[in-house]
C-alpha cells in the first residue's frame, strides 16, 4: 500500500496550478444523467473519486468519454439502461446517492444503495428523501437500499430545508429541474459548487434563479439539452496550499484559484499572519514571520468550511499561544487530533471544539489517515515537522487531490511516494 514520506524544514516557494474542484465535479457528472444528449465538461480533475462516480455512470449505462488526452474534458451521454447504483460502487462515495435526484427525474424510478465514503459521522440522506417524497415521490428502504419511484413526471413543491444541506440541495435541485411546476428551496446551501451546478443546469436549459442565495427557485422543463460547462477550481485544493505556505513558510502563488471562494480561510490565515492577496492568474499566499494562534468555527459557505479545519488545525499546531477550533458540521471530524498529537502537537477536544495550544516544533513519526482532509493535514503538519513524517492509508488523499506530492515537491518540498 502506498504511502507518502515528508522530511520538513522547508519552506515552499513557485506556483501550483489549482484543478476543477472535486465537490463540484460529481454533481456535474450525475447531472449527465438528466439528459439524452451529451453534457461535455472541461477542467475535470483526475482523482479517485471521479473515476468512482465515472463507474457508477457506466453501471447506469452512460458512457464518460474523454476528449483530450489528459482527461481534462469528457463527454458523458448515452440511453439509461439500468436504474440501480450498486452497493460495491456507492460504498466508496458518499457522493453516489447524487444519481437518485436525476434518475428519478428522468426514469420515473431509482434503487441506490446506501451511501459509504469518509467515516466522519453519520451524515443522513433523510433531507434527500424527504424534499422528494415533497415532489412526489414514493419512498423505501430495504436491505440497504434506498427505492424510490414515481409515476409520471415529479411535481414541483415548496421545500425548507432544516439546514443547509449541500447534497441534499444538489440533489434536489437536479430533479427539479426536470419536475412538472415550480420548486422552490429555501435554506439552500451556498456553496459555490453548488452555483457552479446550477449554471450547468441553465447552460442546458434549465430555468433556475437565485443560485448563490438560500432561496433557489426552479421552473422545471420537459427535457435538458447538450452543453459544454468549464468546472469551477476547487477552493479547497486551493485552501490546502494556502495552508501548507503557511506552515512552512515562502510564498506560493496558487494559479487558477477563485481569492472571492476563500475569503473565510483568508481572514483566519490573516489572523494567523499570514498573507492571502488576489494577483493576476490566482491567489499569492506569503508568510514571512512566525504564526499567531486564532479561532475558527466551520460554518457553510461563506463560512469558515469544514473542509479546511484539519488543515487549519495543523497550522495552528506551530503557532505562537492558543487556538480554539469548532465544528458545527460533523460530528466526528477529529480523528486526526490523535495523528497530530503523535507528532508533538498539544491539541485537546472538549465536545464540538479542540484546544491547540502550540509548540515550538513537531516531530517526525508514523501517522494513519482516516479521512481525506485528516490525511491532507498530515501532510501538511509534516511539511513543518524535524524528521521523517510517514502518512499511511494515501488512498484517502488521492480521492481528492490530483499529484499532491509533485506539486508540492516543486515548490521546494523534500515530499516522496514510497510503492510497495
Amino acid at each position: 500500500m502506498d504511502r507518502i514520506r515528508i522530511r520538513g524544514g522547508k519552506p515552499l516557494a513557485g506556483e501550483i496550478r489549482i484543478g476543477g474542484a472535486k465537490n463540484a465535479a460529481l454533481p456535474l457528472l450525475a447531472a449527465g444523467l438528466l439528459t439524452n444528449e451529451r453534457l461535455t465538461l472541461t477542467n475535470v480533475p483526475q482523482l479517485a473519486d471521479i473515476a468512482t462516480m465515472t463507474d457508477l455512470l457506466a453501471v447506469h449505462g452512460v458512457a464518460v468519454e474523454p476528449r483530450d488526452e489528459a482527461g481534462r474534458v469528457l463527454s458523458i451521454g448515452g440511453a439509461i439502461t439500468n436504474t440501480t447504483a450498486p452497493y460495491d460502487i456507492v460504498r466508496k462515495m458518499r457522493a453516489s446517492i447524487l444519481v437518485l435526484g436525476p434518475l428519478l427525474a428522468r426514469i420515473g424510478e431509482a434503487r441506490v444503495s446506501l451511501p459509504g465514503g469518509c467515516a466522519i459521522g453519520t451524515r443522513p440522506v433523510d433531507l434527500h428523501l424527504k424534499g422528494l417524497e415533497q415532489m412526489g415521490a414514493r419512498i423505501t428502504l430495504d436491505g440497504g437500499y434506498i427505492n424510490a419511484e414515481v409515476t409520471g413526471r415529479l411535481r414541483g413543491g415548496a421545500i425548507i430545508l432544516p439546514f443547509a444541506s449541500v447534497g441534499a440541495t444538489e440533489n434536489l435541485l437536479m430533479a427539479a429541474a426536470l419536475a412538472q411546476g415550480t420548486t422552490t428551496i429555501d435554506n439552500a446551501a451556498r456553496e459555490p459548487e453548488i452555483t457552479d451546478l446550477a449554471e450547468c443546469l441553465i447552460a442546458m436549459g434549465a430555468r433556475i434563479t437565485g443560485a448563490g442565495s438560500h432561496r433557489l427557485t426552479i421552473e422545471g422543463v420537459e427535457a435538458l439539452h447538450a452543453a459544454t460547462h468549464p468546472i469551477v477550481p476547487d477552493r479547497i485544493e486551493a485552501g490546502t496550499y494556502a495552508c501548507a505556505a503557511a506552515i512552512a513558510g515562502g510564498e506560493l502563488l496558487l494559479r487558477g484559484a477563485r481569492f472571492d471562494h476563500l475569503a473565510a480561510l483568508g481572514r483566519a490565515l490573516d489572523d494567523a499572519g499570514v498573507e492571502l492577496s488576489e494577483v493576476e492568474g490566482g491567489v499569492r499566499v506569503r508568510r514571512q514571520n512566525g504564526l499567531r494562534g486564532a479561532d475558527v468555527m466551520t460554518e457553510p459557505y461563506p463560512g469558515f468550511p469544514t473542509d479546511m479545519q484539519a488543515q487549519f488545525m495543523a497550522v495552528m499546531a506551530v503557532a505562537e499561544g492558543a487556538a480554539m477550533i469548532t465544528e458545527t458540521i460533523f460530528e466526528n471530524r477529529f480523528m486526526h487530533v490523535p495523528e497530530l498529537n503523535r507528532m508533538g502537537a498539544r491539541i485537546n477536544v472538549h465536545g464540538a471544539s479542540a484546544i491547540v495550544r502550540g509548540v515550538y516544533a513537531l516531530s517526525g513519526a508514523p501517522v494513519m489517515a482516516t479521512d481525506l482532509r485528516a490525511s491532507v493535514s498530515l501532510v501538511v503538519a509534516g511539511l513543518a515537522a524535524r524528521g521523517d513524517t510517514i502518512v499511511n492509508r494515501v488512498y484517502h488523499l488521492d480521492r481528492g487531490y490530483e499529484a499532491l506530492e509533485a506539486k508540492l515537491a516543486s515548490c521546494g518540498a523534500d515530499i516522496e511516494r514510497l510503492t510497495g
